[in-house]
């Protein structure tokens, strides 16, 4: 099937999520383009497997938005707009500001004490993260970036100790990311476009300054949305 490339064997243990897993990363890749539609038995095919954890698989993603169900057509991916994006911008921020104020505010016993070992150790690995996502940012390699920094809002949203508030931001993020990949994948080279401020964050949570914090991921946010409005006005 034209534009899927996964050719790797799926354990049937979590069929599933591998699959799920699978699509969105060819979403993200940019080779699963909007409005592409495909059936349940394409995918299948594709992989190996039978139609059940496919169309489970399918129907995941569709409550993620990031595909749509076609009546005729089986599923396409979702084609987000420029004002889905803007939208999306402004929901992930509100998320993160509402992050540090429980931070600020010391509600959750995560963070009070940056020098628990516990503490500084997840701290260490969100940092890791952040370092590899600037590493990947600067040499413009687009595929490693959004793994990298997928995995450092995740681990820094858990940080906060609710699930559900670090689900939805992470939502929030593949999101955003498959609105921007359409536009990002145009240009030739992404070296010094892409934002990096991963350990910045970092160091200003573990000085419990949030609004140091605050102005980094406000930053990050305008950043992100400048680019994609300039990269869709051509």
């Amino acid at each position: 099937m034209p534009g899927i490339s996964g050719t790797g064997a799926v354990t049937r243990s979590t069929l599933r999520q591998q699959i799920a897993d699978a699509l969105r990363d060819e979403v993200l890749a940019g080779r699963l383009q909007p409005g592409q539609a495909f059936t349940v038995k394409e995918i299948a095919d594709q992989y190996g497997v039978s139609a059940t954890p496919v169309r489970e698989a399918l129907v995941d993603l569709s409550a993620q938005g990031l595909l749509e169900a076609d009546q005729h057509r089986g599923f396409r991916v979702r084609r987000y707009s420029l004002t889905d994006f803007r939208e999306m911008i402004e929901a992930r921020g509100l998320v993160t500001d509402g992050m540090f104020r429980v931070l600020h505010e010391g509600w959750h016993e995560a963070l009070r004490d940056p020098l628990d070992p516990r503490v500084s150790a997840t701290l260490a690995g969100v940092r890791r993260r952040g370092e590899e996502a600037q590493r990947a940012a600067g040499a413009g390699d687009l595929t490693v970036l959004i793994g990298y920094d997928l995995r450092f809002w995740r681990e820094l949203g858990l940080l906060f100790g609710n699930p559900y508030l670090a689900d939805f931001l992470h939502r929030l993020r593949v999101q955003t990311w498959v609105c921007a990949v359409q536009h990002l994948r145009r240009l030739g080279d992404l070296r010094g476009v892409l934002w990096c401020g991963h350990t910045e964050l970092v160091d200003a949570l573990v000085k419990r300054d949030t609004s140091a914090a605050h102005a980094v991921v406000t930053a990050y946010n305008a950043h992100s949305l400048a680019l994609v409005e300039r990269l869709a006005a051509g």
